[in-house]
């Protein structure tokens, strides 16, 4: 009776790794994927970069185009922090928050600068996005914390 319960949970283990090893793959090429388009967001986004500071070079309306010119370059900066914790997965097979969590700032601070650029900005929504900000550190010094001691753990 207990060869049978071996045998029974011997495959059934076998099958969960099999079906763990087909979800990695499946995750791997799910986030290659990303990856790929995210590329080319990034590509793009230097090419509309090129196209919008030849338009500074017009002289109609200058300060017009800065807007647009700071905008872009944020993006950028969102689009290179999310690659990094993509990039930083196929290496470790864990997203890290902090790459993440980095995003997510830039990300905020693009909204305050291009709000404050346009001078559209209430008090009320600065302070939240001060909130938020703060919160976003908090999370960011807690995942380099956790990741550090989960370091040492492994050492």
């Amino acid at each position: 009776m207990r060869s049978s319960e071996q045998n029974s949970n011997v495959k059934d283990s076998m099958i969960s790794e099999k079906i763990k090893i087909y979800f990695d793959k499946s995750v791997d090429v799910v986030f290659g994927i990303i990856l790929v388009f995210i590329i080319i967001g990034i590509a793009a986004g230097t090419l509309q970069l090129f196209v919008t500071t030849w338009k500074l070079f017009n002289f109609e309306g200058i300060t017009g185009h800065y807007i647009d010119i700071i905008t872009d370059v944020l993006t950028l900066y969102v689009l290179i922090e999310l690659s990094r914790s993509l990039i930083e997965y196929f290496h470790t097979h864990k997203l890290r928050l902090t790459f993440i969590v980095d995003a997510a700032i830039v990300f905020v601070l693009r909204e305050i600068l291009i709000a404050l650029f346009k001078h559209e900005i209430k008090a009320e929504m600065l302070y939240a996005f001060s909130a938020f900000i703060f919160v976003l550190g908090a999370l960011r010094i807690c995942s380099i914390l956790v990741y550090q001691r989960e370091k040492l753990m492994s050492e």
